[in-house]
């Protein structure tokens, strides 16, 4: 009885107590939203006006791209951090002392994660749709709205194992960057897949991001078919599982254990 009523209530400190952490910190603010614009303008100039193979405005390439590299980097990095800061500073084992089961500690991180991704997702569009930039959203944007949280949920996942694996924020940092940095150039997030050498686009489909940026991609340009968008929220789903059972393996309350 006492487990049924605290949860509720846990779950919506946990979720408050995740988003104020997350705006309140300008850094944080400022890499999750600020960071990927600035790529959209220098891409924008860089290419303004190109168009890639098959007549594709090149804005309607690298939007889709650098919006699933955004997300998919505060989706990792937040929860990696978070996770290694409340287990340096003894608040999971607090968390632990309490009726509150580790699905609620994770569900509210996913809801804010979630939450973020979408923000960013509109405001970098928003910016992208501007006159200057020229970007064309066809009237099948909605179907992005699935990707983007399969994407979440799979890097949230990537997250969650760097935060159990680093014990320090330089390791996080250092983790994160090493995973994600190789893995936007190899899934085509700043220019056309079609540029890369056979096999190593044959390989990029076991990267997350691929998945991501390919489903944009497709969507924003009014090309995804069911088949292609169950794909990508299939391919989503199965990292966000892979992930999520190393991380469930080595996840720990606190340093001391």
């Amino acid at each position: 009885m006492t487990t049924t009523t605290t949860v509720p209530g846990a779950y919506a400190t946990l979720t408050r107590a995740t988003f104020l952490a997350s705006v309140r910190d300008r850094t944080t603010v400022f890499f999750t939203f600020a960071f990927p614009l600035v790529f959209l303008v220098v891409f924008g100039l860089l290419f303004r006006g190109q168009s890639v193979d098959g007549g594709l405005p090149y804005i309607n390439y690298v939007a889709p791209g650098v919006l699933s590299w955004g997300v998919g980097n505060a989706a990792l990095f937040g929860p990696a951090f978070a996770l290694m800061h409340w287990r340096r500073d003894d608040i999971l084992r607090l968390i632990w002392r309490t009726p509150t089961p580790l699905p609620t500690v994770l569900g509210s991180r996913f809801v804010v994660a979630v939450v973020v991704g979408l923000s960013q997702a509109v405001l970098f569009t928003a910016v992208a749709l501007l006159p200057f930039f020229g970007l064309h959203l066809d009237g099948s944007w909605p179907l992005a709205l699935p990707l983007l949280v399969f994407g979440v949920a799979a890097f949230l996942a990537m997250g969650l194992v760097v935060g159990s694996l680093a014990d320090t924020p330089e390791a996080v940092a250092a983790i994160a960057n090493c995973v994600m940095v190789p893995m936007a150039f190899l899934s085509g997030s700043f220019y056309p897949a079609d540029l890369l050498p056979g096999w190593i686009r044959t390989a990029s489909w076991v990267l997350p991001l691929r998945y991501l940026d390919d489903g944009l991609t497709d969507v924003l340009a009014g090309r995804a078919s069911f088949g292609s968008l169950a794909l990508d929220c299939g391919g989503l789903a199965a990292f966000t599982v892979v992930f999520g059972l190393i991380a469930a393996r080595i996840f720990r309350w606190s340093n001391r254990t």
